[in-house]
């Protein structure tokens, strides 16, 4: 499925990037001082929280903006990639896991981009046909985060996440969420581990809820270039928590609402489109170091209002390990999720 002109791979020089994002300077400057408020939707409008935004998110912001905007400029080279690959693919930073349960399910910390890694593990009798996917934070302790593994009764994809690393069962108390496709394999949506709403209780307090959707267009002019994803997600509330969408039937999901127009807390993203290198003869984007193989993947969603705060990137650095960071609003759950969509063997190879 990887053939590289289809593939999206790393880009070896900033040049091509620079121009793209050229009409989006103005509005970078302006709104990255504060992209926490692409992302509100309940409470006071974006613009009047602006004003009252708390001054420590912004400092983290731009502090961690220096090592990667020196990461985009040590990437002129291609040749210089491989002696520098420890060194490109800086580790997350300190990042305290008390209550892991809590954690994963907690947006990033604004300013904070969350590094993690995805190991697949294929061996073992049906590994084969039913990987076991890891997601640790990529730093010197390799802090296990989730694991998630499709079920193997279902009739269309879906996939189990727990907090536990050998406890993948539906019923285990390590249940924390889950990922399901419709019968195409085309759209995905993410829950919590709540209760179905057949099983309600009166204030509806225990429903599950819908974390993230991922829609991929089909395509249907064959293979021609790489995928477009969309994900909608929750939009957040003025104390910046997920407003929660706890739909009562199939007619109310995130999906339903995408479909509907019906935007109400509910926020768009896109993957950004790569650019296409005649000298590679391949789309590229730059993942500043945190990418090395080319994927049909590999991907950074974006918000429409903003291209250059990347939301979260996935991508290959070898056969059965890619790299998986997000940045808030993302939880580790609703990350890890999307990007187990992009491994569905449904998907048309584009």
């Amino acid at each position: 499925c990887d053939h590289v002109p289809m593939s999206v791979t790393v880009t070896t020089s900033s040049d091509e990037e620079d121009d793209s994002d050229s009409s989006t300077k103005p509005i970078r400057s302006e709104k990255k001082k504060n992209p926490a408020s692409l992302f509100q939707t309940g409470g006071d409008p974006p613009k009047e929280k602006k004003s009252k935004k708390k001054v420590p998110p912004k400092g983290a912001e731009s502090e961690e903006e220096t090592p990667e905007t020196l990461q985009k400029n040590s990437n002129k080279k291609g040749k210089a990639k491989k002696s520098k690959k420890k060194e490109e693919r800086p580790p997350s930073p300190v990042i305290e896991v008390d209550n892991l349960e809590e954690f994963v399910l907690q947006p990033a910390p604004q300013g904070v981009t969350v590094k993690c890694r995805v190991t697949r593990d294929k061996k073992g009798m049906d590994r084969g046909l039913y990987p076991t996917y890891y997601l640790h934070l990529d730093n010197d302790k390799k802090v296990f985060l989730l694991a998630g593994r499709k079920r193997k009764k279902s009739k269309t994809s879906n996939y189990l996440i727990s907090i536990d690393p050998t406890d993948l069962s539906r019923g285990g108390e390590n249940f924390i969420g889950k990922l399901r496709s419709n019968l195409m394999g085309t759209r995905f949506t993410v829950f919590d581990n709540g209760a179905n709403p057949d099983r309600a209780n009166a204030d509806w307090s225990n429903v599950r809820q819908e974390l993230s959707a991922v829609v991929y267009e089909t395509n249907v002019l064959g293979f021609k270039g790489p995928r477009k994803m969309t994900v909608i997600i929750p939009g957040m509330n003025a104390d910046c928590e997920r407003v929660p969408i706890r739909p009562r039937n199939d007619n109310d999901g995130l999906l339903m609402r995408w479909q509907n127009r019906n935007m109400d807390n509910v926020i768009e993203l896109h993957n950004k489109a790569p650019v296409w290198n005649d000298e590679t003869q391949s789309y590229v984007l730059n993942f500043h170091g945190r990418v090395t193989h080319a994927s049909v993947k590999n991907f950074q969603i974006v918000h429409s209002s903003d291209p250059d705060y990347i939301v979260m990137q996935f991508g290959r650095v070898a056969d059965d390990a890619f790299t998986m960071d997000y940045n808030y609003p993302l939880c580790a759950v609703q990350a890890f999720a999307i990007a187990l969509s992009s491994f569905d063997g449904k998907l048309a190879c584009e």
